[in-house]
């Protein structure tokens, strides 16, 4: 009897560790190549901010899994499949960090076919892809993020949306914003579905220009004005989770972790 009562109370005790780990929120992040970047070869490579998000989050409390890819917009990573791969594994109490924007203004089927209609509207149009031949309906930029963010909330999940981050191109001493276009429309669909949204091309911006351009070149790889260098990503990283504190009311500040000596650096 005393086994058998040992037993039990062995196996109840498994089910509550089972039970407090599948507590443990997840990070879930999804995006394009300044996000994500495979070419890391060197320091000097190419590196998404992604993966450095890490080092200012409590991976103790919560995982981070980021799915964001090079070359995907805010459509072709719902038509790879990619988008259904991260609601699978959503759950209650999860956050999503959406970032899309850099590829979605190519054609909408030749080349890379990747591209999305302007704005935030319901508008769509039928287009034939020139690769397959197939019949494809493409949405604004805007229909795209708002169904990643309804997706999420759907699963119990708490959307965050990003602008995309700034471009190292100038004009005279002032950063160019995608204030007019995807960060702009980024932002209204956030507000419109009442989730979270990180300013973070005009964060970065700010940085920006108050370390100059000769600074700032030294951010990116080589004469590529898009992509980050690591230092450059880190920065990145950082500029999310200071716009994650300018909202007070986001759990996931909780999970904040930040040595200021080192980002003072």
């Amino acid at each position: 009897m005393k086994k058998e009562i040992f037993i039990l109370l062995f196996m109840f005790g498994l089910l509550s560790m089972t039970s407090d780990n599948n507590k443990k929120p997840t990070l879930f992040i999804i995006g394009d190549s300044t996000v994500k970047n495979n070419n890391k070869d060197s320091f000097t490579g190419l590196f998404g901010w992604g993966d450095f998000i890490k080092f200012f989050l409590d991976t103790n409390k919560i995982d981070i899994q980021n799915h964001a890819i090079g070359g995907r917009s805010s459509r072709t990573f719902i038509d790879e499949g990619r988008w259904q791969k991260v609601l699978d594994s959503l759950k209650t109490g999860d956050y999503v960090l959406i970032q899309f924007g850099h590829n979605d203004g190519g054609p909408l089927n030749t080349g890379r076919a990747r591209g999305t209609l302007k704005g935030t509207g319901e508008d769509t149009v039928e287009v034939i892809m020139e690769s397959t031949g197939e019949k494809k309906i493409v949405h604004t930029y805007g229909w795209y993020i708002r169904k990643y963010i309804r997706d999420a909330k759907q699963k119990g999940a708490i959307p965050i949306v990003c602008s995309i981050v700034p471009r190292n191109i100038w004009n005279n001493d002032s950063v160019a914003r995608a204030s007019n276009d995807y960060g702009k429309w980024a932002k209204e669909v956030a507000v419109q579905e009442k989730a979270y949204f990180i300013d973070i091309n005009e964060i970065i911006a700010s940085y920006y220009e108050k370390a100059g351009k000769e600074l700032v070149s030294l951010l990116f790889f080589l004469t590529d004005h898009t992509h980050t260098t690591a230092a450059g990503a880190k920065l990145n990283a950082y500029a999310v989770i200071t716009g994650i504190k300018q909202i007070p009311e986001c759990s996931l500040n909780k999970y904040i972790l930040i040595d200021e000596k080192k980002t003072e650096n």
